[in-house]
């Protein structure tokens, strides 16, 4: 049974591209992609600068193969290259159905709709800075955010500054294209539902980047609650169904 398990779980490579981010966003990478199979190649990408003290030590800690690769001309970024020829070679050569390119650079775009065409899956870890047609391209995207810098021991000897104000929690929002989603799917169903986890792969389906943490919530089903013109129900057992409100009890409520 094992060995049955371990035959039909997704293979997954994770490509770094380190001249683009930070070796602190490796662990988080790797945490993200563990839900979606056995982790078969881990390479990193980079110039002779790029591949060396915090890179190099990362690198070899997370046991990721470095892929060194001259600049044979100033400017001229061959890691880039080398990344998207060994990601088409793994994914041809079946090695690997999903791919997790760890990049803030919209260069990767393209290769991402590439391996899309060929049926591969491909997620994007990026920072913050990443443009909307990298995570469009994807199937998945995943913003790393920075740890908090940790504040150092008070000493007694110097002058206490000024604390730093708490993060503000984020506020909550209900976004407009939850209840179009729900009127394009339940609208296709007999019964004028649509299930909850069918809901949420379709809004990550049309925008990657889409959490309802990014909107304040801790759960789409805590998203769904707070919508006047949508009703949820869980229905013999078998998860979450969302449907739209009957009109005469959306004017009540």
């Amino acid at each position: 049974m094992a060995g049955q398990s371990a035959a039909t779980e997704g293979r997954v490579a994770v490509l770094v591209d380190c001249d683009n981010t930070t070796p602190e966003i490796l662990e988080h990478a790797l945490r993200v992609v563990a839900q979606f199979g056995r982790v078969v190649l881990r390479r990193g990408y980079g110039n002779h600068a790029t591949l060396a003290h915090r890179w190099q030590e990362a690198l070899v800690r997370l046991a990721f193969t470095p892929c060194l690769q001259y600049q044979y001309a100033a400017g001229k970024n061959t890691a880039d290259i080398a990344l998207a020829l060994d990601a088409m070679e793994a994914m041809f050569d079946s090695r690997a159905d999903t791919f997790c390119l760890i990049t803030s650079d919209s260069d990767f775009a393209y290769l991402c709709r590439k391996l899309r065409e060929r049926g591969a899956i491909v997620h994007i870890v990026g920072e913050a800075k990443t443009p909307d047609a990298l995570r469009n391209a994807s199937d998945q995207f995943f913003e790393w955010v920075p740890p908090e810098p940790v504040a150092e021991p008070a000493d007694p000897a110097k002058p206490k500054a000024v604390a730093a104000a708490a993060p503000k929690p984020v506020a909550k929002r209900r976004p407009k294209a939850v209840i179009k989603a729900v009127e394009l799917l339940a609208g296709d169903t007999p019964d004028g539902w649509v299930g909850l986890g069918a809901l949420g792969q379709y809004l990550k389906r049309t925008d990657p980047g889409f959490s309802p943490k990014v909107f304040g919530h801790a759960a789409l089903s805590d998203m769904i609650r707070t919508y006047p013109d949508l009703v949820m129900n869980q229905q013999n057992g078998t998860g979450f169904w969302v449907s739209l409100k009957p009109k005469a009890e959306a004017a009540e409520g």
